[in-house]
């Protein structure tokens, strides 16, 4: 039987990971088929003891915690309830930003507050920055929804109603993974001769336009972008803006190069200055916008580019030739393929270039 503090821990969390030094599994998703099973183990887990290492236990979470082999469903949201008695004693945010790259929503629920003799123990003995404000800082959003505090456990049954609506409100889980916030994304714009001044302006814009649809931040969706015509050049990096109006400024601002047209050379480019830099969590995913055949083969430079995971869109105007954009593009053609005519009628893909990107997202097994 619990007493005291344990059995309103026990009664009041829903996640099955035991903190203390060291992280361990008390039992996972799949291991209890309803909630009176749930509560029974619940109420068999006993105190540890030790250290409140949060941070190395977020990490467990994120590596070990929603596979497909412990009970993970890829349609559900991925949520992290976490219980944090005064302060943690190792470092958070780091560990905290991997688990919502990897669509882990985490909540956090603070419980009374560290006394002067408690901070002053943390800072000699682990040498750790206290912070008031880590729970802020660790999750997805800073507008309150994510983190709760309670001033006493014995308010700690307060909450639960509270905690659950959030949970349950699925629309507001602004970490899930989704076909929106979980890619890098690298445009390999043609600057060619061919294309002129007001093409390339039109170019550009049908690059805003299919980056304003997703959520853009350091954590979702990263947007990158190479200009190449014999040459290439690396007009900005994933990691250089972190907001929407940040990228959308900085895709308005690139100048028209003019030269020839190097696409093979520009692929390979792009698999060395953008997608080497991708972050393993994130789905890579190259546009290439060009209207003319090229110069040097596109076919080894693409087949590399497919074999590192690039999942390769190639969008051909005018004068492309529709079989370097087939051999480009990743298989299905018919899906990662498009050609039109005339720069003016480039607007017509973006819906389905960002519908195709969202169905392929949705068909693949995830954790």
């Amino acid at each position: 039987m619990l007493h005291g503090k344990q059995k309103l821990i026990a009664t009041f969390i829903f996640s099955y990971l035991h903190v203390s030094d060291d992280p361990s599994t008390e039992f996972n998703l799949k291991t209890h088929a309803n909630s009176r099973d749930v509560k029974n183990a619940i109420e068999k887990i006993p105190q540890k003891g030790g250290r409140s290492n949060v941070g190395k236990a977020l990490s467990f979470v994120n590596k070990n915690f929603f596979l497909d082999s412990n009970g993970n469903r890829g349609g559900a949201p991925n949520v992290a309830i976490v219980l944090v008695d005064g302060w943690p004693t190792d470092k958070v945010e780091e560990a905290s930003r991997l688990a919502r790259e990897s669509g882990i929503n985490i909540f956090f629920v603070t419980i009374e507050g560290a006394d002067e003799n408690e901070k002053q123990n943390l800072i000699t003995l682990y040498i750790i920055e206290l912070n008031p404000h880590y729970a802020q800082k660790a999750v997805c959003r800073t507008n309150g929804f994510y983190s709760i505090n309670v001033p006493s456990w014995f308010n700690l049954r307060k909450v639960v109603q509270t905690l659950v609506k959030r949970v349950c409100d699925t629309d507001r889980l602004a970490c899930s993974k989704t076909c929106l916030n979980s890619a890098d994304i690298g445009f390999v714009i043609d600057g060619s001769s061919s294309v002129g001044t007001g093409n390339f302006r039109t170019v550009l814009q049908f690059v805003a336009n299919i980056s304003k649809e997703f959520e853009i931040s350091d954590t979702d969706t990263r947007i990158g972008a190479v200009q190449y015509t014999y040459e290439q050049r690396l007009e900005f990096g994933f990691d250089k803006h972190s907001t929407k109006q940040d990228v959308l400024n900085a895709i308005k601002q690139i100048n028209y190069w003019s030269g020839g047209t190097s696409t093979g050379a520009a692929i390979s480019y792009a698999s060395e200055q953008l997608f080497s830099k991708s972050k393993p969590n994130k789905r890579k995913i190259m546009i290439l916008i060009t209207d003319g055949r090229s110069y040097d083969d596109v076919r080894v430079p693409a087949m590399t580019a497919h074999q590192n995971g690039v999942i390769s869109y190639s969008v051909g105007i005018a004068w492309a030739a529709q079989d370097e954009l087939e051999s480009i593009a990743t298989d299905p053609d018919e899906e990662h393929s498009f050609f039109v005519d005339e720069f003016d009628y480039l607007y017509k893909f973006v819906p389905r270039i960002i519908q195709n990107i969202c169905t392929e997202f949705n068909s693949q097994p995830r954790n």
